[in-house]
């Protein structure tokens, strides 16, 4: 089969595709024909080993897992003895995790018992990997909120596929919601759920008159600091990364009021239940920039890493 493979941290020159066995299926795995998966910011992450904290799960000088990605949607085409939630035949959607695995290949072996179901019968294979680590660390955050219709939410980065993914989570919960993104995708942001945009190549955000109960910086480039003036008494701020805003994790929460918040995974399999079960009511959009064949994996990687990219980029493997 083919795979996109890196021997080395680097740009995503360093990215070949080469010629490799398709895997055998342990016993609680299945084999999966990928069709279509994603290339994101986590790919990019574990591709050039940086932060290089990351180099700790991944491989300290060179990449355990040669194959890159962390996402996919496909076809069941094999399975293990044990393997008793699907059959062969079955589409299926599933996330491995942000520290890359290997999906960025014709063929993917992986647990049933881990972040994988079914896919809906509405959506195409493409759709399908636009619904995934984005999608899923949103999701997973959301999930744990118990939000309420009435609430105040504002989404930093809200073109992104996280950021997308947040606007639209909120607007299913009946929350009102603030996207900051460039103007250019004012119309996209209204069409997923925003009530308001603000454009932030020509307005302060931290300006904006309104008071959150939710602040989500989806792209990390923004604080608690920034944001507090804009949050409610007990407003929450949710980080993307930045070791400011997770240094003051546990000092704001021992403080009261105004609070930098950390979500664990929970139920690894709970954010993509929300996830399916919102496509099959047609009530989450897949937002898809580009798509690439896996022979063009370099141009897809180049592009993410120019941080511009709306939603998602795709790869199609071609199985």
């Amino acid at each position: 089969m083919k795979a996109s493979f890196h021997e080395k941290y680097g740009p995503p020159d360093v990215l070949k595709i080469r010629e490799i066995e398709i895997p055998t299926p342990k016993d609680n795995e299945v084999l999966i024909s990928v069709k279509a998966a994603s290339v994101n910011r986590s790919d990019l992450h574990v591709l050039t080993g940086k932060p290089l904290i990351m180099r700790l799960f991944t491989g300290l000088s060179k990449p355990k897992s040669p194959v890159t990605g962390s996402d996919f949607a496909g076809q069941v085409a094999a399975i293990g003895k044990d393997v008793s939630r699907f059959k062969v035949g079955d589409r299926v959607m599933g996330f491995s995790g942000g520290l890359g695995s290997g999906s960025h290949a014709q063929f993917y072996a992986f647990s049933e018992a881990k972040r994988i179901v079914t896919m809906p019968d509405n959506i195409s294979y493409e759709q399908a990997a636009a619904c995934l680590e984005g999608a899923y660390y949103a999701a997973m955050c959301i999930d744990q909120l118990k939000l309420q219709p009435g609430q105040k939410a504002l989404v930093y980065g809200a073109t992104g596929a996280i950021g997308s993914s947040y606007v639209q989570y909120l607007k299913y919960y009946g929350v009102y919601t603030t996207a900051v993104c460039p103007g250019a995708h004012k119309e996209l942001m209204h069409s997923l759920g925003a009530d308001k945009v603000i454009d932030y190549e020509t307005e302060d955000f931290t300006k904006d008159t309104e008071r959150y109960d939710f602040i989500f910086d989806a792209v990390g480039k923004t604080s608690f600091l920034k944001c507090k003036r804009l949050m409610k008494k007990k407003g929450m701020f949710f980080p993307s990364n930045g070791a400011e805003n997770f240094f003051l994790i546990p000092i704001t929460r021992l403080l009261g009021g105004k609070r930098v918040m950390f979500v664990s995974s929970g139920n690894v399999n709970a954010g993509l239940d929300l996830i399916r079960g919102l496509l099959e009511k047609g009530r989450f959009q897949p937002v898809i920039d580009r798509v690439y064949p896996l022979d063009q994996i370099v141009e897809a990687f180049t592009y993410v890493a120019t941080g511009k990219k709306i939603g998602n980029v795709i790869v199609t493997m071609g199985a």
